[in-house]
């Protein structure tokens, strides 16, 4: 163990700070998912999906106790975040979040010519 991990294991902190810091995680996820949805779409996706298999790799890859629980939140967070970009979609849609007007969503239907 290093330092910090040993010093909140020997005060029984370390339950503490592994729950304050995935509160802190999912947290940020959030903002990421909005913005991410906004700029890109539902393509981020694959974003996410590649930050959760480094990070679930890392968590096994690593020994010490805080810092691998830590990967294994930062990975299935991000996804989850895989699952929230869709919904997000949905929101913006419903009018919930404000939409990006350099984008085409799928619902937009092109107008249609009344010349006939």
């Amino acid at each position: 163990m290093n330092n910090l991990t040993a010093f909140l294991h020997d005060y029984h902190l370390l339950g503490l700070a592994i729950g304050l810091l995935t509160f802190l995680i999912i947290g940020i996820f959030h903002p990421l998912v909005v913005k991410g949805e906004y700029y890109f779409g539902i393509r981020c996706r694959w974003w996410f999906m590649a930050l959760g298999f480094v990070c679930v790799i890392a968590s096994v890859i690593v020994s010490d106790i805080l810092w691998s629980t830590l990967l294994g939140v930062i990975g299935f967070s991000a996804f989850w975040s895989i699952h929230e970009i869709i919904q997000q979609e949905e929101r913006v849609h419903k009018g919930w979040f404000p939409r990006n007007p350099k984008r085409t969503y799928p619902w937009d239907k092109p107008e249609e010519d009344d010349r006939d």
